[in-house]
Order: C-alpha cells, then sequence, then structure tokens
C-alpha cells in the first residue's frame, strides 16, 4: 500500500512492483486513459494552439504514457489474464441494456475522435475478443437481475472519426493499449457498455455484478481521464 499518490516514474514503479503477485482475487485499478495525444506522432504534431499545449504534456512520450507501458508490463507478468474485460467512459448502452462486445477473431476498432490528422486514424491495436468470456459478463449481470446481451461485430454502436457507423473497441481502449501491451496481444479483450442512465448507483452495481470474475483469471480495467474519465478493470 502506498503512503504517497506516486507522481514519479521511481514511485509508481515501486507502487506497482509492490502489488500482490497471486492475490485470490485480482486488484481493481482506475486511471486515465489518455486522449488521441497518446498516439499522435511527434513527427506531426501540432505546433500552436491547444492541441500543442496538450501534447506538450499528453503525448507518446510524456508521464502518462510512461505509466501505461509500466502498468501494462506489469499486469502482464504478474497475472498472466486469461482476459481482459474493459469498460470505457466511450461506451454507453442505450435502453437500459447492457452490451458486451463479442467480435470474434479480431476486435475492429472504433475511431471516434474527429478533426485530426489522416495519421491519428491508421492507428493498429490487434486484438481477438472470447465469446465464452463474453457469455460470463453477460451471465453474471443478468443473475444480478440486469438486462444484458453480447453485440457482434455486424451491429453498429456509433459513429467513426473516418466517416461511417461501425463497432468497435474505442479510443478510451485501444489508445491507452497501444502503449501498455503494444500494437497486438494475445490476451481476449471484452469491453462492456456502461449503463446509458449514468445513475452512480447503477454503475455501482454494474461494477458489483461482474466482482466474482476476478476469481476466474480475468482482469478488469477501468479508467477515465479528468475531462472525459476512462475506467480500467483488469479480469483474471
Amino acid at each position: 500500500m502506498c503512503d504517497v499518490l506516486p507522481t514519479t516514474r521511481p514511485q509508481w514503479q515501486k507502487a506497482i512492483n509492490e502489488l500482490p503477485s497471486s492475490p485470490a482475487k485480482i486488484p481493481a485499478f482506475f486511471f486515465a486513459h489518455g486522449s488521441p495525444m497518446l498516439v499522435w506522432p511527434k513527427s506531426i504534431a501540432p505546433r500552436g494552439g491547444s492541441f500543442a499545449e496538450m501534447h506538450k504534456s499528453a503525448g507518446p512520450d510524456e508521464v502518462l504514457a510512461q505509466f501505461l507501458q509500466d502498468f501494462g508490463r506489469a499486469l502482464v507478468e504478474k497475472y498472466n489474464p486469461r482476459a481482459i474485460v474493459v469498460f470505457s467512459a466511450h461506451w454507453e448502452s442505450p435502453k437500459q441494456e447492457i452490451l458486451v462486445s463479442d467480435y470474434g477473431e479480431e476486435n475492429p476498432l472504433l475511431m471516434d475522435y474527429y478533426g485530426f490528422p489522416q495519421e491519428l486514424y491508421q492507428i493498429k491495436f490487434k486484438s481477438k475478443g472470447d465469446s465464452d468470456v463474453a457469455q460470463e459478463v453477460v451471465a453474471a449481470l443478468k443473475e444480478a437481475g440486469m438486462s444484458a446481451r453480447t453485440t457482434p461485430v455486424s451491429e453498429s454502436r456509433g459513429m467513426d472519426g473516418r466517416g461511417f457507423r461501425g463497432p468497435g473497441l474505442d479510443h478510451g481502449v485501444f489508445v491507452p493499449f497501444t502503449h501498455m501491451f503494444g500494437d497486438e496481444t494475445d490476451i481476449p479483450v471484452v469491453q462492456v457498455a456502461l449503463d446509458g442512465s449514468l445513475d452512480p448507483a447503477k454503475e455501482w452495481a454494474l461494477g458489483k455484478a461482474v466482482e466474482s470474475l476476478r476469481q476466474v483469471s480475468s482482469a478488469f480495467l477501468l479508467g477515465r481521464l479528468e475531462a472525459q474519465p476512462f475506467l480500467f478493470l483488469p479480469v483474471l
């Protein structure tokens, strides 16, 4: 347990190293998912305006990127999760029905940001889904009295910045994951939408409903950003 909030790389590396390696249930983690700035190449970095200031403090070589790289490496080494179940603040279920991705052999990416350079729409992050894990999440939610179902790759979930509607992991997932796991991971990734009402009590209940999956080698990751939060939980 940290006595002070880690703010430097040596401090957070020490805190990460002190995490238990074989707990009965994996710890829950909450951190910033960042923004497209994290994957905005320095070679085409903005040179003026608010984007330039944001890039200086939140770009691909800055503190958040360094933390995500260290944390992702430790997550894999310490817990070797059979899957990652991730909640992002950028996906809210409609009609109070919780949606769970079931995208099969390759998770598409939903580039849900607009007005950025073309290079930011060519970002790659390759991962697969896991139907068994997706169904386990749905079953846990239904057992808790919630309406839930899987959503296939054929079902659109929102507008893409490239000009079409489609399915996929949103930037609240693939942007930080490119730093945590590189351009590709063998660990299946399943995304779960938040309750569309954004009622704090319902979001709390959503987390409680899937808590049992932490005992079956699934990692739950939840993340937020100061202005647009992201929630990250590993399922091991």
